[in-house]
Parts: C-alpha cells; structure tokens; sequence
C-alpha cells in the first residue's frame, strides 16, 4: 500500500500547522514555501481538511489556516483518511463495506488483508501531530523550527 501525494503532502502541511499551533493562522504561502508543496495543490488540500473540520481558515490580510483542535487531538490517521479514503491493502478488506468478491467468505488471503488493515490503522491512529511535533523536536534539538519572514 502507498499513500499518493494528497496524503504525503497533506500530513506534512499539518504538521507544519500544528508546530505553529497557538501563535495565530499561517498563510498558505508560507506553508507551501516551508514544505514545499506548490501552492495551488496545497489550496486542494486544505480545502478538503477544512470541510472535514480539521483545519479553520482566517480571511484578511492576517489570514491563513490553523488547526481546529489542539495537535493532540488530531491523529495521523484522521488526516489520511480524509484525504486518501480507507486505509486497507485490498477492496475486500475495507471497514464496513461489503466484500465485493464472491470468495470472500472463504478467501484465505483476505484475513491476511483485513490483519494488515487493523495494524495499519492502530499505528496511524495512535500517533498525534502533537507526537510528530515532539519526534521533530527530539531529532533536531538544536534546530528551532523557526523562520525569517
């Protein structure tokens, strides 16, 4: 399983909110120009994860994104699956859908997939922003993640 741009890109955007979180909305110039995503692919983006409630917009010339809720309270998988949908290896295997495959009931693989399913989503759903913050902080402890504007 790979996650497309959308979900790469889209975690680090968050990420990025979630460092300055508390000190006022990020234009999303700046957080295009930090993370380098183009911007206009980013405006996609965050348009999704705010009709999804994870981010709130600001108008204005001091205006931007910020998160909705503290970095604590927004997991990896949340921001996944808003923008990539599902996560599970197969069709057959995804959550409260019925399985499209008329072997389903005795397919030996699709246990493996539905196993691969629910580790996948206990570790993105046990990891923060807050916890991706604190990981960044520890790996470079001597770098504050500040910039000149």
């Amino acid at each position: 399983m790979r996650l497309s741009t959308k979900g790469q890109y889209g975690l680090r955007a968050m990420f990025e909110l979630a460092v300055n979180y508390g000190e006022g909305p990020i234009p999303l110039k700046i957080i295009a120009d930090r993370q380098f995503i183009s911007e206009h692919y980013l405006e996609q983006l965050v348009a999704t994860m705010r009709k999804a409630g994870l981010v709130r917009s600001t108008r204005g010339a001091q205006g931007g994104y910020a998160l909705s809720r503290p970095p604590g309270e927004i997991t990896v998988g949340q921001v996944i699956r808003v923008l990539e949908g599902p996560l599970a290896p197969v069709e057959c295997a995804i959550d409260n859908e019925e399985p499209i495959c008329d072997r389903s009931g005795y397919c030996p693989t699709r246990i493996i997939w539905i196993k691969m399913r629910d580790s996948i989503n206990q570790v993105v759903d046990s990891i923060t922003l807050k916890d991706m913050v604190d990981d960044f902080r520890k790996m470079h402890p001597d770098k504050s993640y500040m910039y000149e504007i």
